[in-house]
Order: C-alpha cells, then structure tokens, then sequence
C-alpha cells in the first residue's frame, strides 16, 4: 500500500514539474491590407493563438489565386480567399473548404475623380482593381454592370494591392477605382466621388472567408478547432473593445488619421459576420455567376464549397453567448 502510495506521489510530481506541451505552428496569410481580415490580426495582437495552444505565423500572399496555390503546395495551412475564386478552385478540382465567414457583403467602394458623377460616366475609362478574379474585380463587375456598363465599355488595370488603387487614382493613371476601409475613407478624404458603396447598395456575397484544403482540415482538426476559435475570439474584440481594434488598424493597416482610423472601425463593426459563418445565400450567388460561363457550376451547392461545423460546434457550446455575440 505504502509502495503504491509512494508511486503515486511520483507520478503527480511528474506531471506538475512536466514541461507544457508545445504549442503547434501553423501558417496562415492574409492577402489584402483591409479590416475585412481584421479578426485574425486581433488574435495575433491580443495573443488568442498562443492561449488556444497555437504558435501563428502570418504571413502576407496579396492574392487569393496565390494563396491558393500556395495551399495546394502545401507552403501554409490557411488564407483569406473570396468565395468567386474558391469556388473556381473546387470546380477545376482543388477540393478546398471556407471554414469560417469574414464578410458577406462586398465591403467596397467604387471610387472615381470628383469630375465623374455617375458609373454611367465610366465609359471609356480605365477602372483600377487589385487582380483579375479578386473581390474587387468581382465588385468591380457588379457595379458597371449595375449601369449596364459592358466590358468592352471600359478598360480594367490590375494593380495588385488596395492601396495602389488609391496611389494610381490620386496620381490621375486611373479615372476610378474599387477600394476597401481604410482606403475608401482616405479616398473620400481626398476628395475622390463615392459612386457606389457596394456594402450598402450590392448582394450578399461570399467576399472574404478563412480556407483550407480539405486535406489539411481532415488531417488537423483540431488545430483548424482552435484557429477557428481564436478567430471567432478575435472578431468579438474588434466589435466589443474599440481601443483594442484601433490599436490594430493603427500598427496592422498602417492608418495613423484618428478619423480614418475611426471610419475603417465604424465600417468592419458593422460588417464582420459575428458569429462568422460563410452566407448559404452569399455563396448561391458566388455559384449562379460562375455558373453564367461555366457548365460545372450549375450542378454545384453551397456545401461543396463550405465547412461550417468548426462555428457551428462554437455555437452549439455557447461561446458566442459566452462572448457577448449578437
């Protein structure tokens, strides 16, 4: 009994004086200087990884098309990526998942010199976006088309990130452009015409989600458990704790204007799904425009596309009430 009793003692002093385990590295990107991706660089900035047992890198691909592939090749774990050109991924077989929602809505504007009044005036204009295939190309065609603009009416400029739009629009190489918060409020700070803002006046859209490939989630469920629940955490501070989130738009976004700074807030407050679900709704509409050029779509459904069930475990569990959520 004593012999026992003496083990025991060991294997309790064993497991208190045991080092912890190590927490697990996992690479995820962010693709676009936007508030859009605002709830994973609040995880990082307000340590919610490495409380979740996590060890993050963030690294930065400015595309989703890229980003993708960089999944493919096994080089990260995790991006950003909007529903359009996921979904063109699946349907040529890359068999990827959005296992969280960031926005719903196109969080654009459509931005233009204070001589143009209306899209209508675009005609023969050049429009600047960041890629071809990018949410801001997708925004970008829904706009112009709104005016029944065609594509043969006006000349598409890629230019890679956000923020060079602004820099070509200022520098008059452009005569409009599609640009996010922070860049929009700088854009209306400068003067430039808001002709449309595509959150307000656009369809729910899948616009910005958090990806993988099924692979990986399979393989690693519960690191994709805990980044979806650093995630989720993250989001529920940019909302409840506006120091916090100004912090972020400061030192993430490189915002240093208080009143941009506090517009970029207003607009993502507002917009950031809480809890963050990818939209059925948003994503039926990512599917009924491929499925215009492309056959393989019109066979599709939302859950090819999505897995939801890392959220949907969160809300089963009451943490989303636990953390104030709407």
């Amino acid at each position: 009994m004593k012999q026992l009793s003496l083990r025991f003692l060991v294997l309790f002093l064993a497991i208190l004086t045991a080092p912890p385990a190590l927490a697990q590295k996992t690479r995820i990107n962010w693709t676009a200087v936007t508030g859009a991706q605002s709830g994973m660089f609040l995880a990082q900035q307000e340590g919610l990884f490495k409380k979740n047992g996590l060890d993050i890198e963030l690294i930065h691909i400015p595309s989703s098309s890229r980003a993708i592939q960089a999944i493919l090749a096994g080089e990260i774990a995790f991006s950003f990526m909007d529903g359009n050109n996921e979904a063109q991924a699946n349907l040529k077989g890359a068999n990827l998942a959005m296992v969280a929602g960031a926005t719903n809505r196109m969080v654009f504007s459509l931005m233009a010199k204070p001589e143009i009044k209306r899209i209508n005036d675009l005609k023969g204009k050049k429009i600047g976006i960041t890629r071809v295939g990018s949410s801001t190309h997708t925004s970008a065609l829904y706009a112009l088309g709104q005016a029944g603009l065609k594509s043969a009416d006006y000349q598409i400029l890629p230019l890679m990130e956000v923020p060079n739009i602004f820099t070509a629009l200022t520098a008059g190489q452009i005569d409009a452009g599609v640009v996010s918060p922070p860049t929009n409020s700088r854009a209306r700070k400068a003067g430039f015409n808001e002709l449309m803002n595509l959150a307000k006046e656009g369809p729910e859209y899948v616009s910005v989600a958090v990806g993988a490939s099924r692979s990986y989630v399979r393989a690693n469920e519960d690191i994709v458990r805990r980044v979806i629940r650093s995630y989720a955490e993250g989001v529920q501070i940019f909302k409840t704790n506006k120091a916090a989130a100004l912090k972020m738009i400061q030192n993430q976004l490189k915002v240093k204007e208080p009143d941009i700074q506090e517009d970029t807030y207003n607009q993502f407050r507002e917009y950031l799904e809480f809890p963050p679900y990818v939209s059925r709704k948003g994503m039926e509409a990512v599917i009924a425009d491929l499925a215009e050029t492309n056959p393989a779509a019109k066979a599709a459904k939302p859950d090819d596309f999505m897995d939801m069930r890392f959220v949907a475990e969160l809300e089963k569990e009451g943490f989303f009430k636990k953390v104030g959520g709407k």
